[in-house]
């Protein structure tokens, strides 16, 4: 529940900050020479100069095993979230963590339109029921 309302938030707070988002299909970010793999994610959000991601945890992930690669294309950019050091614990933490960088990290501007390039992973609890 407070997953949901922190995210709820999050989103509420970039739709009003004028960051634009949207999920990347674009054929021309290429991951293969990437290192590590590439993240799953729960949730996404921006604000003007934050990118926040919630992503999957055995209880020890931080910042630090998770690295951002921006992709420029011709007026976005293209955030493709890569795993490079795993978790190894063993305390799953089912709401994942967040993670959030600055644009300033990221070597954005503020205000960048920015996509996902990550696929979005739904828990058990939040997929719909099947009809008996």
């Amino acid at each position: 529940m407070r997953r949901t309302i922190a995210l709820c938030a999050v989103a509420a707070v970039a739709l009003s900050a004028g960051a634009c988002a949207t999920t990347s299909g674009d054929p021309a970010v290429r991951t293969a020479d990437m290192p590590g793999q590439l993240e799953p994610i729960h949730a996404a959000a921006f604000t003007r100069d934050t990118a926040v991601f919630w992503v999957s945890s055995n209880g020890c992930t931080s910042k630090a095993d998770v690295k951002p690669f921006i992709t420029r294309l011709r007026d976005s950019a293209v955030i493709t979230l890569r795993r490079v050091d795993e978790d190894h614990c063993s305390q799953p933490r089912s709401d994942g963590v967040q993670l959030q960088w600055s644009f300033e990290e990221l070597g954005l501007p503020p205000g960048a339109e920015v996509s996902v390039n990550n696929p979005y992973m739904m828990r058990p609890e939040d997929k719909p029921k099947e009809a008996s």
